[in-house]
């Protein structure tokens, strides 16, 4: 199986081709969403899920720390946006600001508990502390509102200085959430094509050859778990201010579940851009074979179990098999040419 070692990046770059793509990608699909069939909520909900799915593939795929309960920062990341609105004052940046520390607090208070752990103890306590989120939020109802959630959260406007923008329309708040997604994007690109990323890779590798080498592992294990539960509470800010609610099921294991399996799916563990297909492919099925079927998560859950027997390296490892291949047939026949 490949990884994403086995992958040539331009790492010296801040836009690459791929990246020019996604932007194109990003800014025109309000334009082309409606006329193959979805609708303007659609590409919101991607864009959201994107930053969270970009942020736990940092520890997912680029670390080898397997979390899952990550779904916790990201209903932390919701419910610090909604209560700043409720109990402080109705802002945007104060909102995502508050939204992000409170989910980098709580990432860096689960951290350092499993930074000393490995492979199934880590996997397992990540479940636990997700739990604990989990079960907080249910019972702490004069502050979460409980099982119901905490409701009606507005959108604050978008204020600029010089002028202000409304978001209560979808498709504004679809286009500044694309803003940050992309400069999520150009930031973490450079992150794990830094020294620093360069050694979260190894100890995905080995993680007793990094300590051996001289790295305190536990460090970079902890600082790779706060960084990728922040991108999770952006995303909760953002999903709180699109739904105008916080409520305690994106905390639930499923929830986290999901997320797991969106990045293998599309490829994660051998690509920087696996979870942009995955995230995809989730919600294009959801819409396409929902409205087939109830039971579109039966075969959702299908294609996963396949994909992992059979294409372990996902969409974007079989993308990157295919366009070996043809890249190299060329040369073969002219080669057998002359």
């Amino acid at each position: 199986m490949m990884t994403l070692s086995n992958i040539s990046a331009r790492s010296n770059q801040w836009i690459t081709p791929n990246i020019a793509i996604m932007a194109v990608f990003l800014f025109t699909a309000p334009f082309w969403l409606t006329a193959v069939g979805l609708y303007d909520y659609i590409g919101l909900e991607i864009v959201i899920w994107l930053i969270y799915a970009m942020g736990f593939n940092l520890l997912f795929g680029y670390t080898g720390l397997h979390s899952f309960g990550h779904g916790a920062y990201l209903g932390v990341g919701a419910y610090a946006f909604g209560l700043f609105q409720h109990e402080v004052a109705v802002s945007l940046w104060g909102g995502l600001f508050a939204a992000v520390a409170a989910a980098g607090i709580a990432g860096l208070f689960v951290g350092l508990f499993l930074s000393h752990r490995r492979g199934l103890y880590y996997a397992l306590l990540t479940i636990a502390f997700g739990q604990i989120f989990w079960f907080s939020a249910i019972k702490l109802r004069g502050i979460t509102g409980g099982e119901d959630g905490l409701l009606n959260i507005p959108r604050p406007e978008l204020n600029l200085l010089v002028t202000s923008i409304d978001l209560n329309n979808n498709v504004a708040l679809y286009y500044f959430a694309a803003i940050i997604l992309f400069i999520l994007i150009l930031f973490l690109w450079r992150l794990v094509h830094s020294p620093f990323g360069r050694i979260l890779q190894a100890i995905r590798q080995n993680e007793m050859r990094a300590s051996f080498a001289g790295y305190e592992v536990w460090r970079f294990k902890l600082a790779a778990f706060t960084i990728s539960a922040m991108f999770a509470g952006m995303a909760g800010g953002l999903f709180s201010m699109a739904q105008q609610s916080a409520y305690p099921d994106v905390m639930a294991v499923h929830q986290s579940g999901l997320i797991v399996m969106m990045v293998l799916i599309g490829g994660g563990l051998v690509s920087f851009w696996g979870p942009v297909f995955g995230v995809i492919l989730y919600y294009v099925a959801r819409d396409i074979l929902g409205g087939i079927t109830e039971a579109w998560l039966l075969w959702y859950g299908l294609m996963f179990v396949l994909m992992v027997m059979f294409r372990p390296e996902g969409i974007a490892g079989v993308i990157h098999t295919l366009n070996q291949r043809f890249s190299k047939r060329p040369a073969t026949q002219k080669a057998q040419v002359t």
